[in-house]
């Protein structure tokens, strides 16, 4: 699937799609709540109230640069607290080169944040050793977000995912840390979005007039621009989570900017009360 902005080309490129399976994450979602918003079928959910979702990695061409933005699950990784998401054997790579984007043509890999579910295609498995997937690439991490997980990762699950997927790429010289607000080139900037994770960024996309957002987990699924109380059970901070998806959203409603989610494909945002719904393109 494919999104243009001006001269900017975004490229979804699929690890994992799932229907239905998403309650450990939003447990408000119920079907009889998601059955009363219409909106949301066929394009974000079934019939039956499910939700769909995907975990992707985006990748954002400019004139100048090939940006990976998140990185996934990643192959061969131990220690997750998903059984499924352990020892993968996925065709990634494969269906990245296949779509135009061999590893190699990457030079730049954008974190949104550092969860399981972004970064662990950072990293690829190598006679025993983590060495970084995308050689040719800086990885931009923000510097809030990379020093709460050095400092922070006490759980066996999360000191996996930071020491398998996140130090290596420190380790190997590839790593920069940026501002929350940071431009990263002419057509790409951060726009701080606390609360999912401590130093969450969205990403903001202008080129010749056209503007996207790719917001991360802000939100994981369109059902929460309806409910914007309805935080993720994987959000640091429910409170601010909430806040920062009103703040975002009425950022962007009721303007031409395409918005594609972390975990949902590509829409426009429109005020409907007190709060939001979401329009797919398809």
């Amino acid at each position: 699937m494919q999104w243009k902005v001006g001269k900017v080309r975004i490229s979804k490129i699929v690890e994992l799609e799932t229907v239905g399976s998403t309650r450990f994450i939003l447990p408000q979602a119920t079907k009889d709540e998601i059955q009363k918003l219409p909106w949301l079928i066929p394009h974000f959910a079934t019939e039956e109230g499910r939700l769909k979702m995907s975990i992707h990695s985006l990748v954002v061409e400019t004139p100048e640069h090939r940006i990976v933005v998140d990185t996934g699950l990643g192959n061969d990784k131990e220690g997750r607290n998903i059984p499924t998401w352990n020892d993968r054997k996925g065709p990634f790579l494969e269906d990245m080169t296949a779509a135009g984007f061999p590893p190699d043509s990457i030079d730049t890999v954008l974190c949104t944040h550092l969860h399981v579910d972004h970064v662990g295609w950072n990293t690829r498995l190598v006679d025993g050793k983590w060495v970084p997937t995308f050689a040719n690439a800086r990885y931009l991490f923000g510097r809030t977000e990379y020093e709460h997980w050095r400092n922070h990762s006490e759980t066996p699950d999360k000191r996996a995912v930071f020491d398998d997927a996140v130090q290596p790429i420190v380790e190997a010289g590839k790593a920069t840390l940026l501002a929350s607000n940071a431009e990263i080139t002419d057509e790409i900037s951060l726009i701080a979005t606390a609360g999912h994770s401590p130093g969450h960024v969205s990403i903001l996309i202008k080129s010749d007039g056209e503007e996207a957002l790719l917001a991360g987990d802000v939100a994981h699924h369109p059902c929460q621009m309806a409910h914007l109380d309805w935080s993720s059970t994987a959000d640091s901070d429910p409170a601010r989570s909430a806040a920062t998806r009103r703040q975002l959203f009425a950022r962007f409603a009721d303007t031409p900017t395409l918005v594609i989610g972390g975990h949902f494909d590509a829409g426009h945002i429109r005020r409907e009360g007190d709060a939001f719904k979401f329009i797919a393109l398809g």
